[in-house]
């Protein structure tokens, strides 16, 4: 089979479509052909191998492990003896790293789904990382409630356009702020308010929030307490690349750290991908409440290509990669 793989730190032009051994199929083991992946932050800092104290477990010197990608959507090729809830045929989407090839082999219970039916592949790989981290930040950390006036910071990126949505969905009053030229993309998702980050200064308006949720990480704690609430929790999902060593945790240690003694709660996380969460996700993508927005799709040997537009920072939604 052939997969995207790359045998050290570095920019995109170091990974290369190689020839590689199909995935042995364990007893517990689902092989799918991987119709479409799509690439997310985790996959730039994977490739370049930063921030550096994130190497004491992908890898000092080189990457421990040379294949790329985590999320995947394809047909179901072969099961191990042991599984019952997926049959060869079925279309499924989910996370596992070495998404980015032409197989990919997944236990029966970790984080793989059937795909649902309104979705074409395309449109599938596009949801795990980002809608995953985008539900487990309002419900499980944010507790968001019906009613609340909530806030994305960052809402027009992969995970901000699924977090739109999802607040809406759970019946939140939404503000979504972004740039010019995502204004209309983020009030077409169901925004109830857009701040144009260029024009205007949210943390300085006399709307108050409830609940945020901070996929930018480009305000400071002083700026958050301006439109917080008293009890509100503000929720961690993302941040700017920062320096070398830690990347984003500077932004989160920061805040983390200067929100202390007060009202307001503040919480980071990374998200987890499981089978329960992708179940939910389905559901909810099944019933039209949510749907992945695209901004580009490369083929599989312009990975490259998809990491580098990535790490510019402005994607509106997700870049997918066909297969």
């Amino acid at each position: 089979m052939q997969a995207i793989v790359h045998q050290e730190y570095g920019p995109p032009r170091l990974l290369k479509l190689s020839d590689t051994d199909k995935p042995a199929v364990p007893d517990d083991g689902v092989l799918v052909r991987v119709r479409a992946a799509s690439v997310n932050p985790v996959d730039w800092y994977t490739l370049t191998g930063t921030p550096y104290l994130a190497r004491m477990d992908m890898g000092l010197r080189r990457p421990k492990l040379a294949t790329s990608g985590v999320d995947f959507a394809g047909t179901v090729e072969a099961v191990g003896g042991k599984v019952t809830r997926f049959q060869p045929g079925d279309e499924v989407f989910g996370g596992r790293s070495g998404a980015f090839g032409e197989y990919v082999c997944v236990r029966a219970d970790r984080a793989i789904v059937r795909k649902p039916t309104n979705l074409t592949f395309e449109e599938a790989a596009a949801v795990p990382v980002a809608a995953v981290t985008a539900l487990q930040g309002l419900r499980d950390k944010g507790c968001i409630q019906p009613g609340q006036r909530v806030v994305i910071n960052g809402a027009s990126g992969g995970v901000g356009t699924f977090a739109v949505q999802l607040a809406k969905a759970f019946g939140a009053e939404v503000t979504g702020v972004c740039r010019t030229r995502n204004v209309e993309l983020v009030r077409s998702i169901g925004a109830d308010h857009v701040v144009d980050y260029t024009r205007e200064d949210f943390t300085r308006s006399e709307r108050r929030y409830d609940l945020a949720l901070d996929v930018a990480g480009s305000r400071t704690w002083s700026d958050w307490k301006r439109v917080l609430t008293s009890a509100a929790i503000l929720v961690i999902a993302g941040g700017p690349k920062g320096n070398r060593w830690i990347g984003p945790m500077g932004v989160v240690v920061r805040t983390c750290l200067a929100s202390l003694g007060g009202s307001r709660k503040v919480v980071s996380f990374i998200a987890k991908l499981d089978q329960a969460v992708l179940e939910d996700l389905r559901e909810l993508l099944e019933r039209g409440r949510v749907r992945p927005v695209i901004d580009r799709q490369y083929p599989l040997h312009r990975i490259g290509e998809a990491l580098s537009y990535l790490g510019e920072g402005h994607a509106r939604g997700k870049v997918v990669i066909t297969i």
